[in-house]
């Protein structure tokens, strides 16, 4: 054991373009293992969770000894669950299995099984003010590869809406990092009767510009209740999506039964869920077609892996969150245990930013419209110290939304 006992465990917060933390894991022999544990607009709460009260438990363990660090960390804790807590054992499992993996010479992905597939099928980000716009960044997602595309789009009378590029923000591209670099959360309005009307219309748009057979995807962004989204669900019903994302707060799983009522569209729910027990009822009773959590932010590829099993048995695929808010560590976990899975459905996936990937030097690919996380041993991601250095830290925080009446709203 004494040269795969972890030696040191380092906490990298860096800013390269977007906030990310980053989990540095360095066993006796110097095998080096990398986790993600970005949580985007709250990212020092999980940087001080690890640095104040994980890292002193890992110096002395067995890196090899990847189940018995997870139970102990969400056992030992006491206070389980939750986003916080579930980031900073994701970080800790992920860079154990980027050791185990090089420790073996393979790719994470055969650890996991094998591949059981040859590529994964990925999805963009398309979006516009108007129908000209939209149409335009949907032509220009196909020419740079992609075959499956997300549909977001302004609503009138409503003046910023998640996921739209056009708008303005500090960061850029909205749909790139909606998270604003200032001291205070961005306040946006919202209007669900203007969405609802708006949203049916878009869809007709697109399927008659670009045909039937491209997979659409749209994102509700929790902001329906479960009888507005039956609504939407029905209404999108002609136009053949992928799938409804986030379509209501699910927090409460038993909404979700409503909505499966009322529409066949497929349904997508999870990426702010952390544990198996926020999907328990939706996947016991298959109330929902896909799982969205992020490996990042679910305890792991250890503990998603279990919860896409379980999926599996009750016809559920999967569809890992992927946004750049998940760090290229993040992103390459994911793909490995897509390649790995039987029951995969479609991964979310948007390009980093020039800066991200000169911290993050990755060896995953992409090309007409499947990922791939490459064949190195490990993860395939090395991080680069003198590139973070010159990306400090900056406070960031995702908007709010308020109806006309000034009453809080979910974003």
């Amino acid at each position: 054991m004494s040269g795969t006992a972890i030696r040191t465990a380092e906490v990298l917060v860096s800013s390269p373009g977007r906030n990310f933390v980053t989990l540095r894991v360095v066993t006796e022999d110097g095998v080096e293992g990398l986790g993600d544990a970005t949580l985007n607009g709250r990212e020092l709460s999980v940087a001080s969770y690890l640095t104040d009260h994980v890292v002193p438990l890992l110096i002395g363990r067995d890196a090899h000894k990847i189940e018995d660090t997870w139970q102990f960390l969400y056992r030992s804790a006491y206070w389980r669950r939750g986003p916080v807590t579930m980031a900073a054992i994701a970080a800790v499992d992920v860079a154990l299995w980027d050791i185990k993996a090089k420790l073996a010479g393979m790719p994470l992905y055969q650890l996991l099984g094998g591949a059981s597939r040859n590529g994964i099928m990925a999805y963009g980000h398309a979006s516009g003010r108007d129908l000209p716009e939209l149409f335009d960044s949907i032509r220009q997602h196909l020419d740079e590869g992609f075959r499956s595309i997300r549909v977001q789009t302004s609503v009138p009378g409503v003046d910023a809406v998640y996921g739209v590029a056009a708008q303005p923000s500090s960061s850029g591209r909205y749909d790139y990092e909606p998270a604003q670099r200032a001291p205070l959360p961005a306040e946006e309005d919202w209007d669900t009767r203007a969405y609802l009307r708006h949203i049916p219309r878009v869809f007709e748009a697109v399927r008659n510009e670009f045909g039937p057979e491209l997979p659409l995807l749209h994102d509700g962004h929790h902001r329906m209740t479960p009888i507005q989204a039956a609504r939407l669900g029905k209404d999108l019903e002609p136009y053949d999506l992928f799938w409804l994302e986030d379509c209501t707060p699910a927090e409460n799983q038993d909404a979700l039964r409503l909505v499966r009522q009322h529409t066949v569209t497929p349904l997508a729910i999870g990426e702010v869920f952390n544990t198996v027990w926020d999907y328990q009822t939706l996947i016991r009773e298959q109330l929902i077609d896909y799982v969205r959590s992020a490996v990042t932010h679910t305890g792991g590829i250890t503990a998603l892996r279990r919860i896409l099993d379980f999926a599996a048995q009750y016809q559920i695929k999967s569809g890992i969150h992927g946004p750049t808010d998940i760090s290229p560590v993040g992103m390459a976990a994911a793909l490995h245990l897509d390649l790995a899975i039987h029951n995969f459905g479609i991964q979310e996936y948007m390009t980093h930013s020039a800066t991200t990937d000169e911290v993050f030097r990755t060896s995953f690919t992409f090309a007409d419209g499947y990922l791939h996380p490459g064949d190195q041993p490990g993860l395939g991601v090395t991080y680069d110290d003198d590139a973070a250095s010159r990306h400090p830290y900056q406070a960031a925080y995702l908007p709010f939304n308020r109806l006309k009446d000034g009453t809080v709203h979910d974003w």
